[in-house]
């Protein structure tokens, strides 16, 4: 890697100053390895939870005599001048702190919009984490980053971002992405009697064991088919996958092959045969696909570690030689190959986008982002007038990744404007929520910038 390099030769700082904003599992990674990087600096972490915040100090390493619980802005300054950290509560205090980077991570839709907006405004760069957000404004807050000089990112560490940045990679090489996409954290473990998903098992009848072991060529199709049916609860993608999966569509143009994506049962070396046009053997109606998969594996096997993946292909016979050749996995026609990194680690790989924005004030990801797709949700139960519409974990929701549309009424809504909000009528399973079916909340800042990206780019 060359980023040190970069960050010595065209960084006109020398110590970066980071923000936090929520301590969960993510961010505390964040404030832990900051402690391992001497460019690096985290001398202020927000949370209501101001407890919260305190343990993820301690975790960082720091005794309770290393921060200070502030409640004004003076209080935060001068336990920053003193070398601790300032513990606040609410994250408008952060943003008048001398800080570069403001790192958003409370999952709040909401929340998460009110904060990246305020941060730019004061001139602070923005690594977005909260996914929640970054589905439905996204490309604003972007467009406003770079008229104000900053830079605006989603971050290494996070799926998405990883997986934003190895399309790039790929498409600087001059190779066709053919699909793309990321594997679920949990996957399915077959010891040739059952197969065990999260410490849970399902027997498996003799007879279908052997749709467990590698697909042919030819059966492709049937194979995931089938795998599917005896898998049951185990071969469902998570609504938060699907949303993340929609940044990164917004930042690659990859597209969707189907709303729900195909999120296939497939053993690694079956992914350049299964996430390939049906011309190719493959269940993909096109090319330019972004997608998901549950890595299917036996016990002592290595599996995908919850990584991201690429199905590349390129038009030159002598580099395509290469490319299977060299370690690649290719598919059993040799046009196309499977690149893939099995492994995605949080926080802890978070600074290197925080440095790049702050030393060379490039994003890591998120390069070029329009609002092609939304995550949507149908109900998958009746829902009531009165009933506050959920999130991408709720059980009564399916989250699917529908071309984006203007928020108005009879057009889909984004599930995360719907989110914490109370329906307005009766919703049938099997309905998509628009925006007549929901409350609009007053004073929302994720609604309003929502409103601005809709106006801007229905001018575009």
């Amino acid at each position: 890697m060359i980023y040190q390099q970069l960050f010595e030769k065209n960084g006109s700082k020398t110590r970066v100053r980071a923000g936090v904003i929520g301590t969960g599992h993510y961010a505390t990674a964040v404030i832990t390895q900051a402690q391992a990087i001497p460019q690096l600096d985290v001398p202020v972490v927000c949370d209501r939870d101001v407890e919260a915040a305190c343990q993820a100090l301690n975790h960082a390493g720091l005794d309770d005599e290393a921060f200070v619980i502030c409640e004004n802005r003076q209080q935060a300054l001068t336990a920053i001048e003193q070398g601790k950290r300032a513990i606040v509560a609410d994250a408008m205090l952060l943003m008048d702190l001398p800080i570069d980077v403001v790192v958003e991570a409370t999952g709040s839709p909401e929340y998460s919009a009110l904060h990246a907006a305020e941060a730019l405004k004061h001139g602070k760069h923005v690594a977005m984490v909260s996914k929640e957000a970054d589905a439905v404004v996204g490309p604003i807050l972007k467009y406003r980053a770079d008229q104000a000089g900053l830079v605006y990112t989603a971050v290494d560490g996070d799926q998405h971002g990883l997986l934003i940045g190895l399309v790039q990679w790929a498409r600087d090489l001059g190779l066709e992405v053919v699909c793309g996409g990321k594997a679920l954290d949990s996957e399915l473990v077959f010891d040739d009697t059952s197969i065990s998903r999260r410490n849970t098992e399902i027997y498996v009848d003799p007879a279908d064991r052997p749709v467990f072991a590698a697909a042919p060529p030819a059966q492709t199709r049937q194979y995931i088919e089938r795998r599917h049916v005896l898998a049951g609860e185990f071969g469902g993608i998570g609504g938060f996958d699907v949303v993340e999966m929609t940044i990164a569509a917004n930042a690659t143009g990859l597209a969707p092959d189907v709303p729900e994506l195909h999120c296939p049962i497939v053993r690694v070396p079956e992914i350049p045969e299964v996430l390939a046009p049906v011309d190719d053997g493959g269940i993909l109606s096109q090319r330019g696909v972004i997608d998901s998969v549950i890595c299917l594996r036996q016990p002592y096997e290595a599996g995908l570690g919850g990584g991201v993946f690429i199905v590349v292909s390129c038009e030159n016979d002598y580099s395509r030689h290469i490319l299977v050749t060299k370690g690649l996995i290719p598919n059993s026609k040799d046009n196309m190959a499977l690149i893939y990194r099995p492994y995605h680690l949080c926080g802890v790989e978070t600074p290197i986008s925080i440095l790049t924005a702050a030393l060379l004030n490039v994003a890591t990801g998120t390069m070029h982002y329009r609002q092609n797709y939304d995550a949507t949700a149908r109900a998958v139960e009746d829902l009531k007038a009165g009933d506050r519409v959920g999130g991408d974990h709720s059980k009564n929701l399916r989250v699917l990744m529908q071309p984006a549309q203007p928020v108005a009424p009879g057009n889909r809504l984004p599930l995360h404007m719907a989110n914490g909000n109370v329906l307005t009528q009766d919703v049938p399973a099997g309905t998509i929520l628009t925006a007549d079916m929901v409350q609009a909340p007053e004073n929302s800042t994720l609604w309003r910038l929502r409103a601005e990206q809709d106006q801007m780019f229905a001018k575009a």
